[in-house]
């Protein structure tokens, strides 16, 4: 591992802070660039469609290049690198069925979570109209949700914080646990949390054993996929209406598809592969 082209950098609170001053400096620059444009041109680019993936990916690639700067090249005396290297049909096999079944769990639990009362529901009001905003063009949302997202939040997530906590010498289970729960609270609200900490928890598994950052993408991109096809045509996300079956049997085969797949991927597949 000494002569590791990937650097062998850690994650601590410095470097969490850098992550969210990186983020504030690249949204910000985005919004000094629309006063710019209103003052210039008298056009708001934040009723644009588009603005929203803008202002997303600056303060995405800002975070992780001043990650890079700050905290990876002054200690390792590399940059930031990762492995995207692809893997046997054999893996995806195994990995996708188990993203689905979690995905089907993650559905069921965060349906017993209150939409309506005084909290709730005025809270559940705000986040549906968040979220309106957000998918209302349909080509913005695809490109930001199936695309960008899956790039930009598995590098931090699983290959920034994840992968530093380990080399920090945190044990692996509790830093793939770490890094799904700060996805899951990123993600502001708690309908979004749920499933956010879940499948983090199976794109950290994946990303820990197979050591590409290729695979959890990919797993990410599939399940932000599906969730935008289901908002596309049924209005909402919910696997068990859109296939007008109930939840416990979403439940159920979640469970099955999940234990199942785990199995294979982590006690039948011995493949474990390294960085080099």
């Amino acid at each position: 591992m000494e002569n590791s082209k990937y650097p062998k950098f850690t994650f601590t609170w410095i470097g969490g802070l850098i992550l969210l001053i990186g983020l504030f400096v690249g949204t910000t620059f985005v919004s000094f660039l629309n006063v710019f444009w209103m003052l210039v041109f008298k056009i708001n680019l934040q009723y644009k469609d588009w603005f929203f993936m803008l202002m997303n990916a600056a303060g995405f690639l800002t975070a992780i290049a001043f990650f890079d700067f700050f905290i990876v090249r002054p200690t390792t005396k590399k940059k930031l690198n990762f492995n995207f290297s692809s893997t046997n049909f054999y893996t995806y096999v195994l990995i996708f069925p188990m993203m689905l079944g979690m995905m089907f769990i993650g559905e069921f639990i965060t349906a017993q979570i209150p939409v309506t009362g005084p909290f709730w529901g005025k809270y559940y009001e705000f986040f549906t109209q968040l979220m309106d905003q957000i998918t209302n063009d349909k080509v913005v949302m695809f490109m930001t949700t199936v695309i960008m997202a899956p790039v930009f939040e598995e590098i931090i997530f699983r290959g920034i914080i994840q992968k530093g906590l380990i080399n920090k010498g945190v044990k692996p289970g509790r830093a793939i646990l770490y890094a799904a729960i700060i996805f899951g609270l990123v993600h502001g609200n708690p309908w979004q949390f749920v499933g956010a900490v879940l499948l983090g928890c199976v794109l950290g598994v994946v990303y820990y054993k197979t050591k590409s950052l290729l695979l959890p993408m990919l797993l990410h991109g599939f399940n932000n996929l599906c969730s935008s096809l289901l908002i596309t045509y049924t209005k909402n996300e919910s696997f068990s209406e859109a296939l007008h079956v109930s939840e416990w049997i979403i439940l159920t085969v979640g469970i099955i598809l999940f234990t199942l797949f785990y199995y294979l991927f982590m006690k039948k597949y011995k493949v474990h592969y390294s960085e080099i």
